[in-house]
């Protein structure tokens, strides 16, 4: 370290005595955050202390001497956030559907979303496409993750069961995976017609929201389950049940 400051070892352990005992620490941390540009955060300073001088830092002591020395980058990420954030906002459809649930005839309006299946800590997530007239479930997914081949796989299956899908209103939150480039290519591809509750208002899309509750009412607490997998197969046969036997909602 003090090859790194080129200062003598008794001007260093000097500092290092003083009130202020984590001063020469500083001094280093310093010299090499300006040498790099002044653009590393402290977990890519951390690795480069370690490269020049060997000294291995714990992250929170150097977030600390950084903060109460302020350290700070030059540049911050404010214009990728803001793209992304514009990006997203293009995606975000209408709230075409506006809480309009009738349906005159089958697939003129489907609902959509994802629900998580939860037993002793682990998880699957259930996406489900809705019809507003038959109450039905036209397909439905099942996946141990939360990403955008959940969604797209679903509404995949939802356009080979229905066939003709041009014109339908598809309505959903405004979640990552419906405002997903690919999401809206196949929408426009097909006329699907999107629609999106307003940010935060689960109201907006009350009929799969009942859905999904009902099916966790009445699968979790009315079978003995053992495993995640068996809640799996208890939710494929329930929803099989719902779509032929069971009064809609």
């Amino acid at each position: 370290m003090c090859r790194v400051l080129d200062i003598k070892r008794q001007v260093y352990y000097k500092y290092r005595s003083r009130i202020e005992s984590d001063y020469g620490d500083y001094l280093i941390i310093k010299k090499i955050f300006e040498a790099g540009g002044e653009i590393y955060g402290y977990r890519r300073l951390k690795r480069q202390i370690l490269l020049e001088c060997g000294w291995i830092i714990n992250h929170k002591k150097l977030l600390r001497i950084m903060n109460k020395y302020n350290l700070r980058v030059r540049y911050q990420k404010i214009y990728k956030q803001n793209y992304r954030r514009n990006k997203q906002s293009e995606l975000i459809g209408s709230n075409i559907l506006d809480r309009n649930f009738k349906a005159e005839r089958e697939n003129e309006k489907w609902s959509t979303d994802i629900t998580y299946l939860i037993y002793k800590g682990k998880k699957a997530y259930l996406s489900s496409i809705l019809d507003l007239c038959s109450r039905k479930i036209i397909a439905y997914k099942i996946s141990r993750k939360n990403d955008n081949k959940l969604v797209i796989d679903t509404l995949n299956e939802a356009i080979n069961i229905a066939g003709n899908v041009k014109g339908i209103i598809l309505h959903s939150d405004q979640g990552f995976q419906y405002t997903s480039i690919e999401y809206r290519a196949i929408c426009e591809e097909k006329g699907i017609i999107i629609s999106m509750s307003n940010k935060g208002t689960p109201v907006d899309n009350a009929p799969i929201e009942s859905f999904h509750s009902c099916l966790k009412r009445e699968t979790l607490y009315s079978y003995k389950i053992s495993s995640i997998d068996e809640y799996i197969e208890v939710v494929k046969s329930w929803i099989m049940f719902y779509n032929t036997n069971r009064l809609r909602i």
